[in-house]
């Protein structure tokens, strides 16, 4: 296994980025909006069991998972992990963390703006490197079109890194007349709710992606959607292919690994 688990130095979000105008961050959302890919547009394909195939053809083998963990007696404090798993076996082949001090404050539809640059410096890291583990494709802890603007996390990711980009959200953003609670209703009259997928149709008829309780064994379901350059269809697949529990596995291991490596560091600075 290749990794890079290096602590980084703290790096902090520029400050002046405190004091940007909430309207300069709807204008940026809606200018990068217009670059939106919601089709399958890559150069890999999901390899099938029992085709053969062509030497020249690029099958989809390395998956990263992105996510950020906050501390609880610091918030400004997170750390971010990026992780790369190989699709066939499912086990981490890299992974990088930068622990960071965040100045640009939170607010509900504009997490981007808080979390992208943290995780683009991981990814131009590892592009600069000219690594040959670099992901096909990326699955964020957050959302993609399933968002109040339509434009989330995964979304703003996917475009300014150029990657396909999965949104895999942990709630539901009450957009569109969709409700925890309808979702629930309908995943509940599934017979086989650990495989079957509820489409997620607002009032206005729009698709905003799918809800799964991907595992039996849990309780809850995750709420998946378009981030870029990838359709849904293709979404569920790689969902499926990659969900050993719960949340699909690059998104658990980047969640363990996050709150392991922030763990560890405010150990260190509190001795």
């Amino acid at each position: 296994m290749e990794e890079q688990s290096h602590e980084q130095a703290s790096i902090e979000t520029s400050p002046s980025s405190s004091s940007v105008d909430h309207k300069t961050w709807i204008e940026t959302q809606d200018f990068l909006k217009k670059k939106l890919i919601a089709e399958d547009d890559f150069t890999w394909r999901l390899a099938v069991t029992g085709r053969s195939m062509e030497k020249e053809e690029e099958v989809l083998k390395y998956v990263g998972g992105v996510d950020i963990s906050y501390s609880k007696e610091d918030p400004s404090m997170a750390c971010g992990v990026l992780v790369v798993l190989d699709l066939q076996t499912l086990q981490v082949v890299y992974e990088d963390f930068s622990i960071v001090t965040l100045h640009v404050p939170y607010l509900p539809g504009f997490l981007a703006f808080r979390e992208a640059p943290v995780l683009l410096e991981l990814l131009e890291k590892m592009k600069t490197n000219a690594n040959p583990l670099y992901p096909q494709l990326l699955m964020v802890d957050g959302n993609g079109i399933l968002h109040p603007r339509g434009f989330g996390l995964a979304c703003h990711l996917g475009i300014l890194a150029n990657l396909p980009t999965v949104g895999i959200g942990k709630n539901l953003h009450h957009v569109d007349g969709l409700t925890l609670s309808g979702v629930m209703q309908l995943l509940k009259a599934k017979e086989d709710y650990a495989q079957d997928f509820v489409t997620l149709k607002g009032c206005s008829g729009r698709i905003w992606g799918v809800a799964v309780r991907s595992s039996g064994g849990s309780l809850k379901p995750i709420f998946i959607s378009v981030g870029h350059r990838i359709a849904l269809d293709t979404t569920i697949r790689i969902v499926k292919i990659t969900s050993k529990f719960r949340v699909p596995e690059p998104i658990r291991q980047a969640d363990i690994r996050s709150r392991d490596y922030l763990r560890k560091h405010q150990t260190r600075m509190s001795k």
